[in-house]
């Protein structure tokens, strides 16, 4: 198995074992055991069992930018690459539930973390804002969105709603329908929740 393997499949045999159990109830052992690697092989790729589940989820960010960037046609209007973003952010947290909740769970662990860690988390957390607020750039030049607020502040607001979204859709038993629909996420984002937006 190639090295790029090898650190791809501890990764994403960490990931499944958070779908049953908290980070501090696996060890490094067990993660060694499901990916069929020695748990020296661990230590080539990752410092520690922290390390380990701080680059899965901060591969969230990267993959979600990806995703942004590959699914959002520069060519359409803005509202269709506002939809496009959404179906692709809520596609990905639908089938990485695991991922979507190792990423909830490190965002708030950040809050205590050494400075050097905390700062990492951010400047991963903030390329995803960027690529949410490249889409909403498109609005503003559109004269779809507002100026009155910042770009930035517009995309941290939208970013909480597609959160909440998969978080509450993300308690709803398997198969059953999402919480908030996309499009009513989208006009809550663009009109606001007065009875005077729709």
């Amino acid at each position: 198995m190639e090295n790029a393997d090898k650190r791809q499949t501890i990764m994403q045999t960490a990931e499944k074992l958070f779908k049953s159990r908290r980070i501090h109830e696996i060890t490094l052992e067990e993660v060694a055991q499901k990916a069929r690697v020695g748990k020296g092989t661990i230590y080539l790729y990752f410092e520690n069992k922290d390390d380990l589940f701080f680059q899965v989820a901060t591969s969230g960010f990267d993959e979600l930018c990806e995703l942004i960037r590959e699914q959002v046609s520069q060519e359409d209007r803005f509202e269709d690459q506002l939809l496009q973003m959404c179906r692709a952010i809520s596609a990905f947290f639908g089938k990485r539930r695991e991922m979507f909740q190792m990423m909830m769970v490190e965002d708030a662990r950040m809050h205590g973390c050494q400075k050097s860690l905390r700062e990492r988390w951010l400047l991963r957390r903030k390329k995803l804002r960027e690529a949410v607020m490249l889409v909403l750039e498109r609005g503003v030049t559109e004269g779809c969105i507002r100026t009155d607020i910042s770009v930035e502040t517009l995309a941290i607001l939208l970013q909480g709603l597609m959160r909440t979204r998969a978080y509450e859709s993300d308690k709803q038993p398997d198969g059953q329908q999402a919480v908030i629909e996309i499009p009513v996420i989208i006009d809550l984002f663009l009109k606001g929740a007065t009875k005077g937006a729709e």
